[in-house]
């Protein structure tokens, strides 16, 4: 299986980042018995910040780009905590979404689709998972999105 994500990730012209590490004190991921939490992953691209407001500085588009940013960032962090190995990977449980927008912004769940799409379209039924999509008036470093997940592993 991970040599089957690593060449969906290549068919759809995509490579896994370094996991990121913590910027503050906290650690990258919790494995507990078969659940796998990875914290928030920020919306950055081949090392680059995305920032920005979506729907103000970012349309609808280039947030969902930048949530997909920050999905490869959490199949990063899986990897990692999986010692390299993606065939433990069973199942992406949920993704928790958070849009950097203004009050009046309603299509935060758009811009996490660019996640949840990547999810499914590199784990196939895998990758389909409960999700959360919320506004906040600001995130860390003034990124336009930051995702965390839950997945459960072997």
């Amino acid at each position: 299986m991970s040599n089957e994500i690593e060449e969906r990730l290549q068919t759809l012209g995509l490579t896994l980042p370094d996991a990121p590490v913590p910027a503050a004190n906290y650690v990258p991921y919790v494995l507990t018995g078969n659940t796998l939490y990875v914290s928030g992953q920020i919306s950055m691209m081949d090392g680059e910040l995305i920032k920005g407001k979506v729907g103000a500085d970012l349309d609808v588009d280039q947030g969902a780009a930048a949530a997909m940013a920050c999905a490869l960032s959490l199949l990063a962090q899986v990897k990692a905590a999986c010692g390299g190995d993606l065939t433990r990977l069973k199942r992406v449980v949920k993704l928790v979404g958070f849009v950097n927008s203004l009050g009046n912004f309603t299509d935060q769940p758009k811009v996490i689709n660019g996640a949840s799409d990547l999810m499914v379209a590199v784990l196939g039924d895998k990758g389909r998972h409960a999700r959360s999509a919320v506004s906040a008036a600001a995130l860390p470093l003034g990124v336009a999105v930051e995702i965390e997940g839950i997945f459960e592993v072997e």
